[in-house]
């Protein structure tokens, strides 16, 4: 039978019954379409954390207290002993192949002016800071050499602190507000980072760094020996062919002034963007591929209508299978017939599914952050897997109706 002629027929038989034959289609759709739409949401979301990784610096490293696992099973920060101005000096000192580095020191505070508050972290930093993690001040300006010299009491606020504490429309420069009820002046509002898988990015506000360590927190930064203690020493390496070499020199140092047994891991990390961006990748790979697991049941839910209904269709089609058979049809033309309506279900579906996809991708960009990236290559997947569980469901009613004996399919009643 040529296949313009089954095409037909499988259209025919289809328009023969449209309510039956749409909701079976019906499940097919939403599988695909589930499926574009989760696996694209997911590589949005991997794509942003890239950018929210590169648009934190240049080739910058971070190093942190405590051990973060690498790939997906891990991320969490250990309870170890934590970084000081000691380490930063040395690290400074001793570390080749870097163009900046800076240090800074974060602690959960209390914002107020007049009846307004606002509890985020304040951040105490050096004057190149916004170099290393080019992040910089939209009005006013950030923190400098002078501030950090003479432990000034002035602070730059992130977008979210500033919204929190200030009317609208009100300009917060040079305005005095308290932080745990010390007076700070503003001298300045960062450019908006906006949230991120970590967070709102703008709920921070900025310090010297002495200021921080020295009036504000006090005791609070102190180590057991006494040093200064830093949350995040960032370095910036010279390019990116020597970002492994400055991670591995700063591990071989920190070890050495921690006297870490080589035998025991290091109770701090060291990570470059491409390390974290890995990291976070992996998880949400991980997770991309389970939504989309999840979403392809459907289409196996799919199948089965696919086959329920094929099933029905050679019940009620005996009469018409027997007459075709003794005037001569052969059982693998009845088989192609009715493997051909079957996969023209799951491709009509499969089609109707794109849609489906593409709509709840748009409608996620309208609310999140983030844009879902719709592949090729997923929806090459889902339609293609669609087809196949269509082919595969319809084999057992079209060998069914092709194994009929056209003397009891005639008498059929």
């Amino acid at each position: 039978m040529l296949l313009r002629e089954l095409i037909k027929l499988a259209l025919n038989t289809l328009a023969a019954n449209k309510p039956r034959a749409f909701l079976t289609m019906l499940g097919i759709s939403i599988g695909v379409g589930a499926v574009i739409a989760l696996m694209s949401i997911g590589a949005g979301v991997q794509d942003y954390i890239t950018q929210q990784f590169s648009s934190a610096g240049a080739n910058l490293i971070g190093v942190v207290p405590g051990r973060i696992q690498r790939g997906p099973g891990g991320g969490a920060f250990g309870a170890q002993a934590p970084l000081t101005m000691a380490d930063y000096r040395a690290v400074a000192a001793n570390t080749p192949n870097i163009i900046d580095i800076s240090a800074d020191f974060a602690r959960p505070a209390v914002f107020a002016y007049g009846n307004k508050t606002s509890e985020v972290n304040v951040t105490g930093v050096m004057a190149n800071f916004s170099a290393i993690r080019n992040w910089n001040a939209r009005v006013g300006r950030m923190i400098d050499e002078a501030d950090v010299g003479g432990r000034s009491r002035v602070v730059a606020l992130g977008q979210t602190v500033a919204n929190d504490l200030f009317e609208p429309g009100e300009d917060p420069l040079d305005k005095v507000i308290r932080i745990n009820n010390v007076p700070f002046r503003v001298i300045g509002v960062m450019e908006s980072k906006g949230a991120s898988f970590l967070g709102d990015q703008d709920a921070v506000a900025f310090i010297p760094l002495s200021t921080a360590q020295e009036r504000l927190f006090g005791q609070q930064s102190l180590s057991v020996t006494g040093e200064r203690i830093v949350s995040t020493i960032y370095l910036q390496a010279a390019s990116d062919n020597v970002v492994d070499s400055v991670i591995a020199s700063v591990d071989e140092l920190l070890r050495e002034r921690r006297r870490i047994p080589a035998d025991e891991p290091s109770d701090f990390s060291a990570l470059s963007q491409d390390e974290l961006i890995n990291t976070f990748g992996a998880v949400t790979g991980v997770l991309t591929v389970f939504l989309g697991a999840i979403a392809a049941i459907s289409l196996l839910v799919g199948g089965i209508g696919i086959m329920n209904i094929m099933l029905v269709s050679v019940t009620e089609r005996t009469r018409e299978i027997g007459l075709r058979k003794a005037i001569g049809a052969r059982s693998s033309a009845i088989l192609t017939q009715f493997l051909t309506e079957a996969v023209f279900l799951s491709l009509i579906g499969g089609l109707i599914g794109i849609g489906i996809g593409f709509g709840a991708a748009f409608l996620v960009s309208q609310f999140a952050d983030f844009r879902p990236v719709v592949q090729a290559s997923t929806i090459l997947l889902a339609v293609g897997f669609s087809l196949a569980v269509g082919l595969f469901f319809g084999i057992y009613p079209a060998r069914r109706a092709s194994r009929l004996n056209p003397i009891d399919a005639l008498r059929f009643e």
